[in-house]
């Protein structure tokens, strides 16, 4: 057992960086200074602890390069209204009389398909919040539909998260994907019922002014808006059923292109690659800032004494992968940046213990959903301010987001224990 820092450093790394994203400070910078005091003070070694931190940062790099091409496939769903009108079609079809399961299912398809949740949100609320004042929904139970489907669409989708817990696991991204459908599909089942429940209580309602900003614009026919997410699928499927293994890093630009040549856009794609790697460049500097906290807690004896506190209080190791999700991710409110430390920090651990590199990172990725939205982070405000709620209104919302994602998180695990 060697390790370079103690438990201690590794901590107080996490907690002042978690103060900081408190406090509003750029989370890049808290995860750089949180990790630079941490290890200091875990090891004393200045020299080691930048070491450390360049060396994490590194190990974020291939992860990096395939979130920065996944751009292309968002910036083209999003600018030629592609993934607008596959959750038109979507709502259309089932109708006002199944308005909260049509808005969870649309969520959950455009963020499938390699969509940020924040920005399917983003994407959907104006169809919801239309057919949600005709058919007389409030605000809550449309905005969990949509968060709710974001998250079980995010668990099965080549976004960001996911291509790091591959690389961190060293996984097939296509194989991770396929892990978690069932968690997905049970945490949309829940979605739709706990959005029905609130939609019978009392709330605020989709009033005509918050439909009046909703921008129009022409779009493209629902084959033309699959045409792209269809080839991502079929490139990325031909490694686990013919062992032909086409790259993320290939295969979503190559989705984009499509789906800009489809759309008949193609004279516009340069205009919507820059726009997509404006969405991605935030969360690709996120994950170099997050692999110096990772490094850091890495190299300590933190990983180690976990483990012995699961055996001292009788629970088995493999606990640890959904328990690091969730803590990660609430720590930073962020999906991506608690899947990444969790994935990064526990993934040698976990393997060693013997439990499947696919299944550990599926729970870890699971559990990364349950309480990411924290007010603390971006999502939060960003989804909140998608369908015009306050602060107080939005807060109401978290228990029920980490009801859904808790689901996940509970049928990853079972799952683990009857398939491995």
């Amino acid at each position: 057992m060697e390790y370079s820092f103690s438990t201690l450093g590794a901590i107080c790394g996490m907690v002042i960086a978690i103060i900081m994203i408190i406090k509003k400070v750029q989370p890049v910078y808290s995860l750089v200074l949180g990790a630079l005091i941490g290890g200091v003070i875990g090891s004393g070694d200045l020299v080691l602890t930048v070491d450390t931190m360049v060396s994490g940062s590194q190990s974020m790099i291939s992860s990096v390069l395939r979130i920065l091409t996944s751009g292309v496939l968002a910036g083209t769903l999003i600018k030629t209204g592609a993934a607008e009108k596959i959750a038109e079609v979507i709502v259309t079809k089932l109708g006002e009389k199944r308005a909260v399961a049509a808005v969870a299912i649309a969520a959950m398809i455009i963020c499938a398909v390699g969509v940020f949740v924040d920005i399917a949100v983003i994407t959907v609320a104006p169809i919801a919040l239309a057919i949600g004042k005709k058919a007389g929904y409030n605000k809550a139970s449309l905005l969990l539909a949509m968060i709710g489907g974001g998250k079980a669409g995010n668990i099965i989708s080549p976004n960001p998260n996911t291509i790091a817990v591959s690389e961190a696991f060293q996984v097939d991204l296509t194989s991770l994907m396929m892990k978690n459908i069932v968690p997905a599909i049970c945490a949309l089942v829940v979605t739709i019922l706990l959005a029905v429940f609130l939609s019978r209580k009392q709330g605020t309602m989709v009033t005509q002014q918050d439909l009046e900003n909703r921008e129009s614009k022409k779009l493209p026919n629902f084959l033309q808006a699959v045409a792209g997410p269809l080839v991502v699928v079929i490139l990325l499927a031909l490694r686990p059923i013919f062992s032909i293994a086409i790259d993320p890093l290939i295969a979503l630009p190559v989705g984009g292109i499509v789906c800009s040549i489809a759309c008949g856009q193609i004279k516009r794609f340069r205009e919507y690659a820059e726009f997509g790697l404006s969405k991605v460049a935030g969360v690709s500097i996120l994950l170099i800032g997050t692999g110096t906290i990772a490094g850091i807690i890495k190299a300590s004896a933190l990983q180690y004494d976990v483990i012995q506190l699961l055996e001292f209080v009788n629970m088995p190791a493999f606990l640890l992968a959904p328990i690091a999700g969730v803590l990660m991710a609430g720590a930073t409110a962020s999906t991506t940046a608690g899947a990444t430390i969790g994935a990064q920090t526990f993934a040698g651990t976990l393997t060693a213990a013997g439990i499947p590199a696919l299944s550990a990172g599926a729970m870890i990725h699971s559990g990364a959903t349950v309480i990411d939205s924290l007010p603390h982070g971006s999502f939060f405000h960003a989804t909140g301010g998608a369908a015009g709620m306050s602060i107080k209104e939005r807060m109401k919302l978290i228990p029920y987001e980490a009801c859904v994602g808790m689901t996940s998180t509970i049928i990853s695990v079972v799952m683990y224990l009857i398939v491995g």
